[in-house]
């Protein structure tokens, strides 16, 4: 009787992992656009909410609230602008996620460029109380504007993930991206639930690089140019990373839960290719993008998606959805049962896309930039060429 009641518990939360249909080839599905709001101001990050919202991060520093019911509202829910730093094209308010217990304490997790000096700062903050802001951890930034990283997400270990940029610039000019002396050109991973010493956080005694002379253990995964958008597939617990090209190619890594302290090469690679070879360093093992894409026909900065775990579109099921920020392109990627991966071109996005991520039901919306767009996202299927 223990054995049936346990797995009665235990189905529904299986069944949720698994697609209800199986899934199309890639080359069957189409991604298609509703714009639901305008007016935002540079919108640059979103998350959903448990009560439904959508949060919208602008760039200045606001954050405005949607809602499929009401709209976008009118007055801002946060307002960060006396702290960010708005000084470059690529500084401001970067990335906002919900605490797990949002429910309950309505705390966000903000990432943004600092007053004075551009520092990349990670932070946490009730939701309508600016004046409670509490810094968690800063990486000084200030010599170029560009290359800030600045997406923030909790994983399935209840741990804050944070992206951040190389130092900008070109041809990555602090040798950052090899350096585990810096937290430039990483992601990081912290426990936010605790602090220890003085540090209002702790570092997970899992994390790949603590104990070892010389390297932030804060650290994550290194490697990295300007990791714009990451996710984390909330049925594996895998990141999905967009990092931003020089000027050959544009990728999409694929970082299981195992592979904590993974190289991806950055600035000794470009991609796959060797970009520095004085970056490179003999017995290093580097993590290939599982999918890259070249500047040709009108592309030029990847903007990192999500995995659609939703129920409307089953077929679709499992499949990672990025974008390009100049060519609009939607790019389909999903790991092969047997090893590999399968890509295809799958559309157009509006225009600029600068965030993809999904509602609380799984369900796609995208941001356009410069046009202050908010726009839903739903899968149609296509017949077979």
């Amino acid at each position: 009787m223990l054995v049936l009641a346990l797995s009665a518990l235990l189905a529904p939360s299986a069944a949720a992992d698994r697609p209800r249909h199986r899934s199309v080839p890639l080359a069957e599905l189409t991604v298609v656009s509703e714009q639901v709001a305008s007016g935002l101001r540079r919108p640059i990050a979103l998350t959903g909410l448990p009560d439904g919202r959508m949060l919208i991060a602008e760039k200045n520093g606001t954050v405005r609230a949607y809602h499929p019911d009401t709209g976008l509202a009118a007055e801002p829910v946060l307002d960060l602008t006396d702290r960010i730093d708005t000084s470059d094209n690529e500084r401001g308010l970067l990335g906002i996620t919900p605490a797990p217990n949002f429910a309950w304490t309505g705390i966000l997790y903000v990432s943004y460029t600092s007053l004075p000096a551009g520092a990349l700062t990670l932070a946490r903050v009730p939701l309508g109380a600016p004046d409670q802001a509490q810094v968690l951890l800063t990486q000084e930034h200030a010599e170029y504007g560009n290359h800030n990283g600045g997406q923030v997400a909790f994983g399935r270990d209840g741990y804050l993930y944070w992206s951040t940029g190389d130092g900008g610039h070109a041809n990555d000019p602090f040798k950052s991206g090899q350096d585990l002396g810096t937290l430039l050109g990483k992601i990081v991973r912290i426990d936010v639930n605790r602090t220890c010493g003085t540090k209002p956080y702790c570092v997970p005694y899992g994390n790949p690089f603590v104990g070892v002379p010389g390297a932030r253990p804060e650290i994550w995964l290194y490697g990295l140019r300007n990791p714009w958008r990451f996710t984390v597939d909330p049925v594996d617990g895998s990141l999905w990373i967009g990092d931003v090209g020089q000027g050959l190619v544009e990728e999409i890594n694929h970082i299981r839960p195992w592979q904590g302290g993974a190289n991806l090469g950055w600035s000794c690679r470009e991609g796959a290719p060797v970009f520095d070879p004085e970056q490179c360093r003999p017995g290093v093992r580097y993590t290939d993008p599982v999918f890259a894409y070249d500047h040709y026909n009108d592309n030029c900065s990847v903007t990192g998606g999500v995995v659609y775990r939703g129920s409307r579109t089953p077929e679709a099921w499992g499949t990672y959805v990025a974008g390009d920020y100049c060519s609009t392109r939607a790019f389909a990627v999903r790991p092969k049962p047997r090893g590999g991966y399968d890509t295809a071109v799958i559309g157009n996005f509006p225009i600029q896309p600068t965030a993809i991520d999904v509602d609380v039901h799984g369900e796609l919306y995208v941001l356009s930039d410069l046009p202050g767009w908010l726009s839903r996202v739903r899968f149609e299927r296509v017949p077979p060429a």
